[in-house]
């Protein structure tokens, strides 16, 4: 069975051979193909081949494309709020934010996806993985989030005020930033991508009434608007942390897969979210695939498994340390492959 046909199948609650796999290996991935992580976000070529490598490797059931927080940031506002490092993902320093100036969002156009910046380099990698994986590897596409894209550009500490400071401001932004990642989808989508993965981390610092105000709408608009002209496309929300009390509103997004943090309560999740939703993540990146035994984090996808039941896509909280024992990686591998879904 392939693994784009394993993990539609398991999607739909229908029998597959065994549970898809999913962590999220960024760091990981690049360490492991031994290219120094700096390379592995300016070269969407050695991208590819580090997750070809990973996939190959360890049995992953996709090939992923996030990589770090400055892709659109760098299209739309240059290099002037980034610290670059050798071998860890660019930073935004928000103390040289591009959006400090709140006047400086009137002259900000929406990217071209496809003219040669890092958002092209992204299209580019998913086209070598494309052709050198073949049609059967599920390949996940990456864009910001509202918030996450609003944080980037305006720093994370500034935004969260803005919400009552300036809130027309933080609206515009907001609504700014969903357009960027209604123009990079689909370009994303044609270059070979099968699900799109929207990354909206900062939304675990706020409550379900800011996220109702200013974030859900605009979230609801993009995904509304992948599904609607890309129908085949597989959709898949991640928020980073804690956020149990967001679940009420999250459940009424079109999204095919959640991924779900370790610190956030996934029984929880699971009753808010649905019985019929597709959860993905929650062992802990830390206390179990980085510091725990192979046993630790064999029991602790049995137990997400247990919670989640036949809708569930075996990974990490979130993205797994470079530093994790390949043996403890392995672990979870081998439950995934060892399990059906229909188990619990």
């Amino acid at each position: 069975m392939t693994s784009i046909e394993r993990v539609r199948r398991a999607i739909r609650g229908e029998t597959v051979d065994h549970l898809p796999a999913q962590p999220m290996g960024m760091m990981y991935s690049a360490r492991h193909a031994g290219i120094p992580y700096i390379d592995y976000t300016k070269d969407g070529r050695k991208m590819a081949e580090a997750q070809l490598k990973f996939a190959a490797d360890y049995g992953v059931d996709c090939l992923l494309t996030c990589s770090d927080p400055a892709r659109e940031v760098i299209d739309i506002a240059g290099e002037g709020s980034v610290d670059w490092f050798t071998d860890q993902g660019p930073a935004i320093n928000e103390d040289r934010a591009a959006l400090a100036d709140k006047l400086r969002l009137r002259t900000f156009k929406v990217p071209d996806p496809l003219n040669g910046g890092r958002m092209h380099d992204r299209v580019k990698s998913i086209e070598f993985m494309r052709r050198e994986a073949g049609p059967d590897l599920s390949i996940v596409g990456w864009i910001e989030g509202p918030l996450a894209l609003a944080a980037e550009l305006r720093g994370v500490n500034t935004i969260m005020l803005d919400f009552g400071d300036d809130p027309g401001f933080a609206h515009d932004l907001l609504h700014f930033c969903a357009d960027v990642a209604l123009a990079y989808a689909p370009a994303q989508i044609a270059a070979g991508a099968d699900t799109m993965a929207m990354s909206d981390a900062a939304a675990g610092l706020i409550g379900p009434k800011l996220y109702e105000e200013f974030v859900w709408p605009e979230q609801m608009r993009v995904f509304e608007t992948l599904k609607a002209r890309h129908p085949d496309v597989l959709t898949r929300q991640h928020m980073c942390g804690r956020i149990d009390t967001l679940h009420p509103l999250a459940a009424k997004l079109p999204v095919d897969i959640y991924e779900i943090d370790f610190p956030a309560n996934l029984a929880l999740a699971r009753k808010l979210l649905g019985p019929n939703r597709t959860l993905a993540g929650n062992v802990s990146t830390i206390t179990d695939l980085l510091e725990g035994t192979p046993e630790q984090v064999y029991e602790a996808c049995r137990r997400c498994h247990q919670t989640c039941g036949r809708h569930f896509i075996v990974s990490a909280g979130c993205e797994i340390s470079p530093m994790t024992p390949p043996e403890n990686l392995r672990a979870m591998m081998a439950y995934a492959k060892e399990h059906k879904p229909e188990e619990y």
